[in-house]
């Protein structure tokens, strides 16, 4: 058997820990790598036009399998591209290898051509950051950062020179058993025991979730009846929580509607379950909160504690909820569910009003209309903006389907990329990638990748020509618009032109069909969207700064709000409030 280089032996370490592909732009110090991955039939090598795309794709991979991705740029500026979306994915604690390949060893701090300190640009964004010096190093650095990546959800950074890559590999090196999955946490007794005794006196309490409540809904549902409590969560507690959910009061948040604030603001205890909701401003200053997190270091960082709780939130409430008292007191929920179905109420007819005569097209129109038409268990990945926050309030979750964004990171251009990793994982199933004009634009190259490999992604590009998230920020502060404005090209055509499907809908009768037939075509697929300005959106909180703010801005501004099918839930849990 041929003695294997550097190279070959990591690109062997990363298949056994479970890596399928590597997304990446080819280049000098990278290309030992890639030669041994194109002799590598475990592990596929996916060609993006942009680094940060490979990182998008990567840690897009990560969140819908659960398990290892990875990407890699060649040195100085093909590894400096990375780190947009290496920062998404540790935020999102998506577990992602990233090889950041290097100048030769000899020219390390003698500015060298396209020289950088990889080992310093990255240490903000990973868990886990070391460059390969030496052979010998090798298999131990890597597996070391791997189980850094996996262990504690997030980003690990090797940086290896393109010399080290093509030495030979140490004949005797230790290979361990590598960690591939993450266990779960349960809390010690005495917590369990304090928290029991705090639900038991409070009168009134209420759950907040995020994502962490991944594969635990059913242990939600079931303490939520226990003690009465209303469900709110986070945009990143969505997917997992709001379906099936007889509790359901809504998002909290900049993004938010119906009654989640309120919920959270009137109750005598706040739960935070598996969130780290970062606004501060809408979690309460005078209730007793306790959070539950798998991560010690979000516990107390966003609000003061009453408790902190370090535990798996479906581990958690397993010990818990056989020990509190069962509540009969409906008062504070059936309340709490009634002011979210009458807030429902107030704004769901600002989109159904005309909207099949309203030109430019009602964005919350064409979300609605998505979420009618997408599979019952596609993946949609959403630009952040405005798109983000259709996504929020139109997208009906079931449990199957899966929505993932840059909420953490907040980073424009995330859908396209993140739609190529997560199509990669599936071919046969459906992925949307809700893309803003701002956003695709700037990562539009990538839109050649989706052709390259045939992926029948479906682009589905809310084109208002302008930043409109941006728009609101500057009308909430008193600001007049200014630098949002796009001057866009008719987006199908060029579609068509890279030879993709493409097809431009300027009027609402004609959405419906594009849409079916952009689903059933076999490749990749754009519907550009002429999309109404004018449509923004706001927070369920508002303060008087902000109504300041737009007063300043304009007299007279559209604000349609809109929430799909929620509605529908939020009746039919309503029916389940008894009638005095």
């Amino acid at each position: 058997m041929a003695k294997q280089n550097v190279s070959e032996q990591f690109v062997d370490i990363l298949v056994r820990a479970g890596a399928k592909r590597l997304y990446g732009v080819v280049g000098d110090s990278l290309n030992p790598v890639v030669d041994a991955v194109r002799r590598n039939p475990s592990v596929e090598w996916v060609q993006v036009r942009h680094e940060e795309t490979a990182a998008f794709a990567a840690g897009a991979e990560a969140q819908i399998t659960g398990t290892l991705a990875a990407c890699a740029g060649s040195c100085g500026p093909g590894n400096l591209h990375l780190i947009n979306g290496l920062y998404d994915a540790h935020r999102s604690m998506a577990p992602v290898l990233a090889l950041a390949s290097h100048i030769p060893s000899s020219e390390i701090g003698l500015a060298y051509f396209q020289a950088t300190h990889p080992e310093l640009l990255f240490q903000e964004c990973s868990h886990y950051n070391e460059m390969i010096s030496n052979p010998q190093q090798m298999p131990r650095l890597l597996q070391t950062a791997i189980q850094h990546a996996i262990g504690r959800g997030g980003v690990s950074v090797v940086t290896m020179p393109g010399d080290i890559a093509s030495q030979p590999a140490p004949e005797k090196s230790i290979e361990h058993a590598l960690v591939t999955s993450r266990p779960s946490v349960k809390p010690g007794d005495e917590e369990i025991d304090k928290l029991c005794a705090m639900i038991d006196k409070a009168k009134r309490v209420t759950l907040f979730c995020g994502s962490g409540t991944a594969g635990a809904h059913a242990e939600v549902m079931e303490f939520a009846e226990r003690v009465k409590a209303p469900v709110g969560h986070a945009l990143r507690g969505k997917e997992w929580i709001q379906y099936d959910n007889p509790y359901d009061v809504g998002m909290s948040g900049l993004l938010g509607y119906g009654a989640a604030y309120e919920a959270t603001n009137e109750c005598d205890l706040l739960i935070l379950l598996g969130t780290d909701f970062p606004y501060n401003a809408f979690l309460p200053d005078d209730v007793k909160i306790v959070q539950v997190d798998v991560r010690p270091e979000h516990l107390g960082r966003r609000s003061k504690l009453d408790l902190a709780v370090w535990g798996d939130v479906r581990e958690t409430l397993r010990a818990l909820t056989p020990r509190v008292k069962v509540k009969t007191d409906r008062k504070f929920l059936d309340r709490m569910l009634k002011k979210h179905a009458d807030a429902l109420e107030g704004v769901v007819k600002a989109y159904t009003r005309k909207v099949e005569k309203h030109i430019p097209i009602h964005p919350e129109y064409v979300a609605s209309v998505l979420d009618e038409l997408a599979d019952d268990d596609a993946v949609f990945t959403v630009d952040t903006g405005m798109c983000n926050v259709w996504a929020a309030r139109y997208l009906t979750p079931n449990g199957k389907r899966r929505v993932i964004g840059s909420f953490s990171h907040g980073s424009m251009a995330n859908a396209l990329p993140q739609a190529i990793g997560a199509q990669f994982t599936d071919r046969n199933r459906q992925v949307v990638s809700m893309s803003g004009d701002g956003g695709f634009t700037m990562l539009m190259g990538d839109f050649l990748t989706l052709v390259q490999y045939n992926l029948p992604v479906k682009v589905v590009l809310f084109n208002n020509s302008s930043l409109g998230m941006v728009e609101l920020e500057m009308l909430v502060g008193g600001l007049p618009s200014f630098g949002t404005t796009n001057k866009n090209p008719d987006f199908a055509a060029v579609a068509r032109a890279c030879g993709a499907y493409g097809v431009r809908v300027e009027k609402p009768k004609q959405l419906e069909s594009a849409l079916k037939d952009a689903f059933k075509h076999k490749g990749p697929a754009l519907v550009d969207v002429v999309t109404d300005p004018n449509a923004l959106s706001i927070p369920p909180k508002i303060s008087a700064d902000m109504v300041t703010g737009f007063a300043l801005s304009a007299s007279k501004i559209v604000l349609d709000g809109g929430v799909g099918r929620m509605l529908q839930m939020a009746r039919s849990n309503l029916r389940n409030v008894p009638r005095p």
